[in-house]
């Protein structure tokens, strides 16, 4: 097996530490050989930083091909935005001759009107021919929820191209009993909600914070573990409401941290925009948060929403419906504490079902086999 990715930047101001245009492109990660292109970083995001950020990586990725030696059996596309990863392979494809197994978890261009508010009818055309470029030349088009199915469809792709192929999660998210780390973040006399993740336009933390201005009088905390774009405007919105009592931001962790900081916590929040993209979308966060077998409160529609329903492991509310949430906050706060393990367990139990990591490695294999 070997790895073409680029140097990593997402969600910060810059590369990641230890990363930059100057560093080495090729390392060893437990025995895979990882080749890293450059591209230029996101940084704060814009319209135009992204527009480089998407395109630099698909030029110079193509570029980088020229230094890897095959032979291969099959190019494995893992794709949580942009669609424009998918243009190396393509060019991959043809130095080696292999097919392409393409795994969606964002649909597009439906992403850019819904996360980036582009209406441009040009850039939407572009972007559009160019989904079907990427998913024409794939064997097969792996869907991370059954959702995405219509919408592919309507793209003319066959549907015997379509599988449903949803997220697992690293095995290290799992219940964690007595752990000291990070016990002085939450007070016992508190709910102690965690929100963990990505603080974009995309998560609605504008609903989250009018939710908790509702219930303000009750002893609710939110521990925020994550950074983005929206992180300084929800602070001043915060600050403005006079809400800080009930929030700390504590920046981001290594995802090998977040069983501990969940083991902690009463819930665990997803929250996303009213969109019909996000409706058809399974956060990967809801994943982490059933293997951790902690209740859920889910701010969302569709998909995402069913499971947790489905799973009987939390509350859901709709969408940017604050008054909602704060009642499903509400609602689980009266709860005693053995019904809400009950309700933890419950989650535990759906994601070793239907999400288990060993269970869709396995699946994985007999894809690319097949």
């Amino acid at each position: 097996m070997t790895v073409l990715t680029a140097k990593p930047n997402y969600s910060k101001t810059h590369f990641f530490e230890g990363y930059g245009w100057k560093s080495p492109d090729f390392e060893t990660i437990k025995g895979v050989p990882v080749y890293r292109s450059n591209l230029f970083s996101r940084k704060n995001g814009g319209a135009l930083r992204l527009f480089l950020n998407y395109f630099s990586f698909a030029f110079l990725a193509t570029l980088k091909l020229r230094k890897i030696k095959g032979p291969f059996n099959a190019i494995f596309v893992y794709e949580p935005s942009p669609i424009t990863v998918g243009i190396p392979a393509v060019f991959a494809k043809k130095r080696f001759k292999v097919p392409i197994y393409f795994w969606a978890q964002d649909l597009w261009p439906e992403s850019l009107v819904a996360a980036g508010g582009v209406r441009n009818k040009f850039i939407l055309g572009f972007f559009n021919s160019l989904t079907k470029w990427i998913y024409n030349h794939s064997k097969k088009v792996l869907i991370q929820s059954n959702g995405f199915r219509e919408y592919i469809l309507n793209q003319g792709i066959s549907n015997d191209k379509i599988l449903f192929y949803p997220n697992p999660t690293e095995d290290f998210y799992k219940p964690l009993l007595e752990v000291k780390e990070y016990q002085e973040f939450f007070k016992k006399d508190n709910f102690n909600i965690i929100f963990a993740g990505n603080i974009g336009e995309a998560q609605s933390f504008l609903t989250i914070i009018e939710a908790i201005n509702n219930i303000k009088e009750l002893h609710v905390k939110v521990i925020v573990l994550g950074d983005g774009r929206y992180k300084e405007t929800a602070l001043n919105l915060i600050k403005d409401k006079g809400l800080e009592s009930h929030f700390n931001f504590l920046g981001s962790f290594p995802p090998t941290e977040m069983p501990k900081f969940f083991s902690h916590a009463d819930a665990l929040l997803v929250s996303l925009k009213k969109d019909k993209i996000f409706s058809l979308t399974i956060p990967a966060k809801i994943q982490s948060y059933l293997a951790c077998g902690k209740p859920i409160i889910a701010s969302i529609d569709g998909e995402g929403a069913k499971i947790v329903n489905d799973a009987k492991c939390g509350v859901t509310s709709s969408a940017e419906d604050s008054i909602a949430l704060s009642n499903a906050i509400k609602e689980l706060m009266a709860l005693d504490k053995s019904t809400l393990n009950h309700m933890g367990n419950n989650g535990r139990a759906y994601y070793e079902k239907e999400f288990d990591r060993e269970y869709l490695l396995q699946k994985l294999e007999q894809i690319l086999i097949s």
